[in-house]
Parts: C-alpha cells; sequence; structure tokens
C-alpha cells in the first residue's frame, strides 16, 4: 500500500498533499514507470480521508501525465515521468543587505534620507490621482513614459539644469540603472571603444563592458576629467561622464574642459553621456548648469529621482538628440513595456505644485548639516593624518589617510569593529592609485550614527597601525 502521511494541521489542502507527494515519488523514482497505484476507495479508506481528496489528486497527475488510467485495469504510473534532481541549496550565497546590518554603521553612499521623504503629501497627490484618473491610465501605456511627465521634466531641467530638449527627447525609465543599460544597448557592439572617467562607479564599468564593449579610462582631478588627455588615435562610441560631481572624488568640471570635450565629439563623430545624479544637492551656489545645454545633438542626459526623492520610485530620464529618439523608444518597449503610470503621473503633479523644489530646497539644507558634522567628527577624530575631498555637493564625501592601505583585509578588519566604510579603489578602472582613500555617505544616517561611527572607525585604524 502507498503510504503518504497527511498532516490535517497543515494550511495546504488534503487533495494538494496527496498530489504533491506522490508526484515527488514519481519524479524520484520511489514509484517507477508502470507500477499500479492503489484505487480511489481504497487510498481514501487507508488514509482515512473522502474520497474526493483522492479523485481530485489523481485527476491533477493524470492532467499532468504522471498517471495514466487504462479502463478496467488501474490507474498505472506513465512511463518517462521520473528525474534526476540535485538540490541546489548549498550553491545559495547569502544575500548582501548593503542598507542595514546587525548594529553595523554603514556609510553607503548614494542613500537618502529616506525618513524625509514627504510621505503625506506624495499620499494626498496619490489618493487625487486615484480617484480622478481614467480607467485608460490602468492600462498599457507608452514606452517613452507618460507626456505629462514628459512636458514637466522638460520645463524643469531647462529651468534649473540648463538642459534644452522637447518632451519628445525624453524617454522614462526604472531608475539611472536602466537609462544606462539602455544607452549600453543603444550605442555599443562588441569591440566598440568606450571612454569614461576613472575612477567611476564599478557598477556603471559593468553594465558598459556587458555589452562586449572595452573601457579607455581617462584619469580625474580635483576638476573632474582630465580632457587634455582625450586620445587622438580612437574612435569611441562615447565618453562617459559626471561632469557636475564626479564620481566618486568630487571635482566639477570647468567650462574649458566641457567645451574640450563638445568639441572632441564633434571631431570624432561620438556621443557624451552626462550621469548627473546629484547635483541639485550643491551647498555653495546654484547647481552647476549641464553639459547637454552645450550641444544637445551630441550630449546624452541621464538623470533620476533615486537620490532626490527615493530609490523605491524607480523613476529615471534620458534625454536623446533627436536621432537617437526612435531607436531608444523601441529598445525601452522591448525592455518592460513602459515605466509604471501612475507613479509618473504622481510625480508629474509633485513637480508641477512645487513641492519638488521645496522639498531639495529642505534637504540641502539637511544634507550640509550632516556634512559640516561629519567633517568636524573626521577632523576631531584624525586630526592631521586626514584629507576630506570632494564635499561640495551631494551626499558623501572622500576621506584620505596617511599611511593607510585599505585593503580588503583591513576592511573586514574594520567592519569587526561596526562600522562599514567604501575603497575608492573599487571603483578604478586602472588600480593602484587611491588606496588611501574611502567614500563615507551621510545623507541616510542620523548625527549620533555619524558620530559613533567614526569613533568605531578610529578605533579600528588604532588597532590596526598597532
Amino acid at each position: 500500500m502507498l503510504w503518504i502521511p497527511i498532516d490535517r494541521s497543515s494550511a495546504i489542502p488534503l487533495n494538494r498533499q496527496v498530489y504533491q507527494q506522490i508526484r515527488e515519488k514519481i519524479l524520484c523514482s520511489e514509484l517507477q514507470a508502470g507500477v499500479r497505484l492503489a484505487s480511489t476507495r481504497e487510498l481514501s479508506t487507508e488514509l482515512n480521508v473522502s474520497r474526493n481528496v483522492i479523485l481530485e489528486a489523481y485527476d491533477q497527475l493524470l492532467a499532468e501525465g504522471f498517471l495514466v488510467a487504462q479502463r478496467g485495469s488501474g490507474t498505472f504510473v506513465a512511463e518517462g515521468a521520473s528525474l534526476s534532481r540535485t538540490d541546489p541549496s548549498h550553491e545559495i550565497q547569502k544575500v548582501d543587505h548593503k542598507y542595514a546590518e546587525n548594529g553595523i554603521i554603514n556609510f553607503r553612499s548614494g542613500i537618502p534620507a529616506l525618513d524625509l521623504f514627504p510621505r503625506k503629501i506624495w499620499a494626498k497627490l496619490s489618493h487625487q490621482l486615484w480617484n480622478d484618473s481614467e480607467s485608460t491610465n490602468l492600462g498599457y501605456d507608452l514606452p517613452e513614459g507618460r507626456l505629462e511627465l514628459r512636458q514637466t521634466l522638460a520645463y524643469y531641467l531647462k529651468r534649473t539644469r540648463g538642459v534644452h530638449c522637447h518632451p519628445e527627447q525624453i524617454i522614462i525609465t526604472s531608475g539611472a540603472t536602466q537609462a544606462m543599460t539602455l544607452v549600453s544597448r543603444l550605442l555599443l557592439s562588441p569591440n566598440d571603444i568606450a571612454i569614461m572617467e576613472d575612477p567611476i562607479t564599478n557598477d556603471i564599468q559593468t553594465i558598459f563592458t556587458s555589452s562586449g564593449a572595452t573601457i579607455y579610462p581617462i584619469p580625474v582631478d580635483e576638476d573632474g576629467m582630465k580632457t587634455a588627455l582625450l586620445p587622438k588615435n580612437i574612435v569611441p562610441k562615447f565618453i562617459f561622464l559626471t561632469p557636475s560631481h564626479q564620481f566618486p572624488l568630487g571635482g566639477t568640471l570647468p567650462i574649458q574642459r566641457r567645451i574640450q570635450l563638445v568639441q572632441y565629439a564633434r571631431n570624432q563623430h561620438c556621443y557624451l553621456i552626462e550621469d548627473d545624479y546629484d547635483s541639485e544637492f550643491r551647498f555653495e551656489g546654484l547647481p552647476i548648469s549641464s553639459l547637454q545645454g552645450l550641444d544637445p545633438e551630441h550630449v546624452l542626459y541621464i538623470g533620476s529621482f533615486s537620490k532626490i526623492l527615493s530609490p523605491a520610485l524607480r523613476i529615471g530620464y534620458i534625454v536623446l538628440p533627436t536621432h537617437l529618439i526612435e531607436k531608444c523608444r523601441q529598445l525601452k518597449w522591448f525592455t518592460d513595456l513602459h515605466t509604471p503610470s501612475l507613479e509618473q503621473l504622481i510625480l508629474a503633479r509633485f513637480i508641477n505644485e512645487g513641492y519638488l523644489e521645496r522639498h531639495i530646497g529642505k534637504m540641502k539644507k539637511f544634507y550640509k548639516r550632516q556634512r559640516d558634522f561629519l567633517i568636524q567628527c573626521l577632523h576631531t577624530a584624525f586630526s592631521t593624518n586626514i584629507k576630506i575631498l570632494g564635499y561640495s555637493t551631494g551626499m558623501h564625501l572622500v576621506a584620505e589617510f596617511k599611511d593607510i592601505h585599505f585593503s580588503q583585509e583591513i576592511l573586514l578588519k574594520i567592519e569587526q569593529f561596526g562600522v562599514k566604510v567604501y575603497p575608492v579603489e573599487n571603483h578604478a578602472i586602472t588600480k593602484g592609485n587611491y588606496h588611501n582613500r574611502i567614500i563615507i555617505g551621510y545623507g541616510h544616517l542620523k548625527q549620533e550614527e555619524i558620530e559613533k561611527g567614526v569613533e568605531r572607525l578610529l578605533q579600528a585604524l588604532n588597532s590596526i597601525v598597532k
């Protein structure tokens, strides 16, 4: 008789329990092809369940091909229904939860103060939209995004960032990561060359090299990319840079270098990819004008609301030269059809009613206080043994230490003291130039966490030096 344990306290229905266990026995060859199963009456009596439970389980197994019924003979295990399987659980790696580990103060960059997200305003606008929205807004939408948001963005970007574009030049994306992935698919093929700032975000390097392209690195200094080093003997598909706030070192590209880049792009018939990831949070003066405004037909401008508002919104955008619009729309369509429509409509209202600029003004003051407090803590702890770089904008700065080599071994020891920092060297294309510099993000931390984190970092480095 077939032995099948029944758990009457389980939330899984009895017929499903019987089905699953017989199915598993067939797959693992415990029940082999040609074996005759007990009749539904016999098995229901044996298991003390309703005959309907067994009938439903058998019907499902018959429908999926695990069993075959022979009129007058009974029900048998079908041929070819067994499968040897491996257990993948030993290959599963622990996920690195980067936002918060148990008791660890994480100085990760790029995370905004999520507790200051304007929830009540967003909820109010969302409620209004759901009440007012037509049912057509719940259907499939255009790959380039809602016209309402693209019109709003075109006006907002021209007024605040000096970006010159028509709404038709804007593609709404699911964050800046998708924007860069689309750019890679739009412009790169295997063996192409892309020029990039060095250092630059490691993830961005991976996005572009995954196409089979080669990265040609150009080093940066306190003013951003050293444009005098642009090669004359190669023809790149594009030059990727963060001109308003170089990541991670923090430089701002002056107009002379911007003009050099535009002239180079024109002469080499290539594009400039401008990643404008957090320039709104400039603490001294207004945000730097965009590179795109100098030559809209040679610059692809990428932005997002992940750092301004929240990464969870997953709303970014690309501003394209006119001749790339249609091809990029097609790529977006075949990637995910379109970015969620109602979130776009809420964001358009959020911008149009002035909430975004008020939020940015509030957050600039907050992040400036955070930055100043962090700098004070670092100078108090490390005195003359530290140099602070790249602090004019955004939610991170770079700390350069004397006589410290932030190897992987040193970083693990630092983490044992309950603090996590990130080496600039991780983002370097050409290795070996930044071993004594770390990136310290502060946007998402409370001041007591910043103070405690710096104290732990001091304790860790003191223990290593000893």
